[in-house]
């Protein structure tokens, strides 16, 4: 008995030791190098922002058993700063740390990219809205105000992912710097500042870069002793770039993409099999490192989704799905291209890649009999008065609603502009829908009807639907950021009225009489459900317009009728045994409608 007993301590500490062994990962002249030997980086990239804490260890297993030996992972500094000096890496998926140790645990390594700039079709490119109270702040530059809240946020971080780097015995290979740099600006002391904050925290693995394989990005985007990651890599051509710009450190495909993001008013984004194919197998036959972007994209839970735009006047804001048209789709399920993409990566690794893991469970819900709840006109706030309108973040909103209320004097019929009206607005005059207008494309001016009234109230209520995260137009605050004109006139003196519709807002809405002869824009319907058991499941609004759903206080994220996405995704830990509440926030409908769940996005 004392013999096994034995035993089974000194295995106990054989395992322990092998768990906290130290690594040292390191750039050759053309290879990566764990331990002194080449080593090939297979990475699937996710986001534990977007995934339920729950499927965390389910979804990077589903990477493994794809043939993946690596875990990419941005980390989103909005999501981890929630408020200015207040930062969260404990509750829900805000354990950024936790994430890492379980992979470790499933035996993979992990490239870790935490900004302070990532894009990744999130927010802000994960930058926090509250930059954006700053009248004129430059972001992704040495703007002392910026630097200042990078500095704080680069301390915080490092401290939860310092202990995790493979030279401190965890599973964090490399750290990015910044990301795609050479697509937005040239600040190379920016980025080289950004390299000794975080060496200055203690992160001494090697750094790497990403950007287009294009010689102004990489000249723009790296910096010397820096790896470069190309966006993407997946030709000899590709890969002399980079070797023309630095031939003395390893590059590899830093975003290799078999999906892509869609944008509301699209199609979904479907990627030729063939064409994925044909790069993996390059970049496997040819020994190349890479990282899958994504291997599993999950959700744009609440108000998360980014948006694009490359003109002053374009916007396209993201779905709220992150499907991605990814291997692993989002709910966690394999694709035929992750059978494809593992049998081929079976052909060139020396490890054995495990079983797929067995899918989550997903339900039906039969239909759901809605009502109506209230009004967003019974729930305004204390307004601000303003000579002006003043955007939501000078007010510490992030999206959500603003309403913007003032009569008319002077001129009380005509055109009226908006500018800027981020991103979508609706129009009212004493009370009646008049117009509504969206901000893509420009066309920011409707016709006011002749009212009765002497002095008509004008009611303009503004949906922010995605901060910008890409490019040249990323300073993109929402509500009206500059003015409102009637005929070329100025109006002033406004009441603003905040409305974050955010799950604390909506937990604290009171059911008033429904009055159904006032008006029907902008009405909340509420329904009660029972479930025998729980899963995963897409509730299906089809029978709607445009707004956003909340399940038992969660707010899954926007729907729109101009498609493609009216179905959301909901994780079963979401849902309870027993009673349930479902609250759609609609701007158009003006009946209630049922709501049902269904078993996939599509």
């Amino acid at each position: 008995m004392k013999k096994n007993l034995l035993a089974l301590f000194f295995l106990f500490l054989s395992a322990a030791c092998f768990a906290q062994q130290k690594h040292m990962f390191s750039l050759g002249k053309k290879d990566f190098l764990l331990d002194g030997k080449p080593f090939q980086i297979i990475s699937g990239e996710m986001h534990p922002a977007r995934i339920p804490r729950e499927y965390w260890r389910n979804r990077i297993r589903m990477a493994k058993a794809m043939g993946c030996n690596t875990i990419a992972a941005y980390v989103f500094w909005n999501y981890q700063e929630v408020s200015p000096g207040k930062f969260d890496f404990t509750t829900g998926n805000h354990n950024i740390a936790e994430f890492i140790r379980i992979c470790k645990e499933e035996g993979m390594w992990v490239l870790l990219r935490p900004g302070p700039y990532v894009c990744a079709e999130w927010d802000f490119g994960g930058l926090p809205t509250w930059l954006l109270k700053i009248p004129d702040i430059k972001v992704r530059c040495m703007d002392t105000r910026y630097m200042a809240a990078v500095k704080q946020y680069i301390s915080h971080l490092a401290a939860e992912v310092r202990p995790l780097l493979c030279t401190n015995g965890g599973p964090i290979l490399m750290s990015q710097i910044e990301n795609e740099y050479g697509s937005y600006g040239n600040d190379k002391v920016y980025l080289e500042t950004l390299r000794q904050l975080w060496q200055q925290n203690g992160i001494n693995v090697p750094f790497y870069t990403a950007d287009g394989a294009t010689p102004y990005m990489l000249e723009a985007g790296n910096i010397m002793g820096a790896a470069i990651g190309l966006d993407s890599g997946t030709s000899d051509a590709d890969f002399e770039q980079s070797n023309d710009y630095n031939p003395n450190v390893p590059s590899f495909s830093s975003e290799t993409y078999p999906g892509w993001l869609t944008h509301w008013k699209e199609k979904w984004a479907k990627i030729d099999t063939i064409d994925i194919k044909k790069d993996i197998t390059y970049l496997l036959e040819h020994h190349k490192s890479f990282n899958l972007y994504v291997v599993h994209g999950g959700t744009n839970f609440g108000f998360n989704a980014g948006a694009n735009a490359f003109s002053s006047t374009q916007y396209q804001p993201d779905v709220t799905s992150y499907d991605y048209d990814a291997p692993i789709n989002e709910q966690g399920q394999p694709t035929p291209k992750y059978f494809m993409l593992r049998n081929l990566i079976a052909k060139y690794v020396s490890y054995k890649i495990p079983e797929v893991p067995k899918s989550i469970e997903t339900i039906s819900i039969r239909p759901i009999t809605l009502k109506p709840f209230t009004s967003i006109w019974q729930q305004l706030p204390q307004p601000f008065n303003s000579p002006q309108p003043l955007p939501m973040e000078y007010f510490g909103q992030n999206q959500g609603l603003m309403l913007y209320r003032t009569k008319l004097i002077g001129h009380k019929n005509g055109t009226l502009t908006i500018t800027e009206p981020h991103d979508y607005a609706l129009i009212f005059l004493d009370g009646k829908f008049i117009d509504t207008v969206y901000r893509n494309g420009g066309k920011w001016s409707v016709k006011l009807p002749v009212s009765t009234t002497k002095n008509p109230v004008l009611d303009i209520l503004v949906e922010g639907m995605g901060h910008i995260n890409f490019a040249q137009y990323i300073i993109d605050r929402k509500g009206i950021t500059d003015r409102v004109t009637l005929e070329g006139m100025t109006l002033m003196n406004w009441q603003i009225y905040p409305l974050p519709m955010n799950e604390d807002f909506v937990q604290q809405l009171k059911p008033l009489n429904f009055d159904k002869s006032a008006n029907t824009k902008g009405l909340f319907f509420s329904g009660d459900f029972n479930l025998e058991k729980t899963g995963d499941t897409y509730f299906d609004l089809s029978k709607y317009s445009k707004g956003i759903v909340y399940i038992n206080g969660h707010n899954l994220g926007r729907y729109w009728n101009v498609g493609p996405q009216q179905r959301l995704y909901c994780p079963a830990s979401w849902l309870k045994k027993g009673h349930n509440q479902i609250i759609v926030f609609d701007f158009h409908q003006a009946e209630a409608r049922e709501v049902s769940g269904v078993t996939s996005l599509q």
